[in-house]
């Protein structure tokens, strides 16, 4: 075993976006695991919107990273030291690990994965977080009925991927939205949405509204809120009488500190709150760390429909933890293809 660990730490706090300079790469010594906890060897690692959040010194629903802390993010590894009867080493495990090569964890913050059942990476994206936030937030809060229309920004994300695709499995019309020619494309080729309305080609929401009108003639039902910014002003206007809006996240709105201030937020709080008002809409905002205990349910479910390829997956991989800043900052600015993962062995 080695006795170096590498990981990549919060060097400053960004001013907006972040830059390669918010992070540093540290070495030092691996981790030894004490009493019921488990020491893995990290092979994947990945990256979601929300540790821009984690970024800044701000009030929310869970504590910022420190400065010299190691990044925050999920990983799956091989155990390769374990004093639980729980893990054993050669056992693949899903942990909390950060931004590093190596990590250590009680075992009863681990989950364990069985690489039989497919790659491990898919504990990362379809078969982890993103994957269950998509499919909690349309079930459960979208209360999804066939023939209604549903539209989801984000679209060939992990989660936007994962809500596109339940929602057509139950007989919905799944409008997606993505940055660029190439995601519309895979929204539709890929991952069976009925039509992607590219962002980027409409530089306002006026007229991304009225490239959803042609794509949703009879209005919209359930937006799965993933960005704010002028895709939720274009969406408002449109929502029929009882939509459902999930909140998952605010993209557009993250390095503006989560408050969406300014020019990036036109959509005023007093014309949000009548559009609410005079359609009767559910919003419901929802962090998945509060329903774990339905995540069982749903690996039965969609575990055996990613084995058969009925929910088809893609991955981004970057190679190596040094590109990680790399990767981050451009998931942050929609350069990723699919769940953006790092290799790190």
């Amino acid at each position: 075993m080695t006795d170096q660990m590498q990981r990549i730490t919060l060097a400053s706090r960004p001013d907006g976006a972040p830059t390669p300079n918010n992070f540093k790469m540290e070495s030092g010594a691996v981790p030894t695991p004490g009493d019921g906890e488990v020491l893995v060897r990290v092979h994947y690692m990945s990256l979601d919107p929300y540790m821009r959040g984690r970024m800044d010194d701000a009030k929310s629903y869970a504590a910022p990273v420190p400065i010299g802390g190691t990044m925050e993010g999920g990983a799956v590894g091989e155990v390769i030291a374990s004093n639980s009867d729980a893990f054993k080493p050669g056992d693949f495990a899903f942990g909390m690990f950060g931004w590093a090569t190596h990590g250590v964890q009680p075992a009863k913050m681990l989950r364990k994965v069985d690489p039989s059942h497919g790659p491990i990476t898919a504990s990362l994206g379809v078969l982890g977080m993103p994957g269950f936030t998509g499919y909690h937030g349309l079930t459960e809060i979208g209360r999804p009925k066939s023939g209604e229309t549903l539209v989801v920004a984000a679209a060939t994300g992990p989660v936007g991927s994962m809500v596109g695709q339940v929602a057509k499995s139950i007989g919905l019309r799944t409008v997606g939205i993505a940055g660029g020619a190439d995601k519309c494309k895979m929204a539709v080729e890929t991952f069976g949405f009925d039509a992607c309305i590219d962002h980027r080609a409409h530089d306002d929401a006026k007229s991304l509204r009225e490239a959803l009108k042609a794509e949703c003639p009879k209005g919209i039902d359930i937006y799965f809120e993933n960005v704010g910014g002028k895709v939720l002003e274009a969406v408002m206007p449109m929502m029929n009488p009882h939509g459902r809006i999930p909140i998952c996240g605010m993209i557009a709105w993250y390095n503006a500190g989560g408050l969406g201030d300014g020019a990036n937020a036109p959509l005023t709080a007093p014309k949000l709150w009548r559009n609410i008002l005079v359609n009767f809409l559910s919003v419901q905002g929802f962090i998945i760390s509060n329903h774990w205990d339905k995540f069982p349910a749903f690996l039965s479910e969609i575990g055996p429909k990613v084995a058969s390829g009925e929910i088809k997956v893609v991955e981004d991989v970057a190679e190596g933890l040094e590109k990680a800043p790399e990767a981050f900052i451009g998931l942050l600015q929609g350069k990723n293809m699919g769940k953006q993962i790092v290799k790190v062995v």
